[in-house]
């Protein structure tokens, strides 16, 4: 078996509103003259590229007898149950269901999500959320793994 990876990337649309950023930081600038315009058009539409990358850089992988999501890494032998969660139990999850306890790695533009429980006693985080476009997918790579 492959192991599993995804990378949760920002929707095409939020570049677009990064170059938008720019436009917004020249005409701001405008009134200074035409260097100062032209530094806000490319800084801003760089700064905001690299919070769209950063955010967007997420990654969620199975490798190695653990599951590595964003800075968490779990061994496999931690986990429960998978449970796969279409759009609208994922937005239940996220919001009135959700546990302040619970590692979330959340990403709002993907509407699916996988939830895995934590059944290490010594952890106190009941349960692994994770925002993914694949979650069957992951949910059988963990079993993989765990078989």
């Amino acid at each position: 078996m492959q192991p599993y990876e995804e990378r949760l990337t920002a929707p095409r649309s939020w570049w677009l509103i990064a170059a938008l950023v720019g436009v917004a930081m020249a005409l701001i600038l405008l009134p200074l003259g035409t260097v100062p315009m032209l530094g806000g058009l490319v800084g801003g539409a760089a700064l905001a590229s690299i919070a769209v990358s950063s955010y967007g850089s997420a990654r969620i992988r199975v490798v190695g007898g653990a599951l590595v999501a964003g800075d968490a890494r779990i061994p496999v032998t931690a986990l429960g149950t998978a449970e796969v969660l279409d759009a609208e139990e994922a937005r239940a999850w996220r919001t009135h269901k959700a546990d302040t306890r619970a590692f979330m790695l959340l990403r709002g533009y993907i509407p699916t999500a996988l939830r895995v429980e934590v059944t290490d006693p010594a952890d106190p985080t009941p349960y692994v959320y994770l925002s993914t476009r694949f979650p069957e997918r992951l949910a059988a790579a963990l079993a993989a793994v765990r078989a």
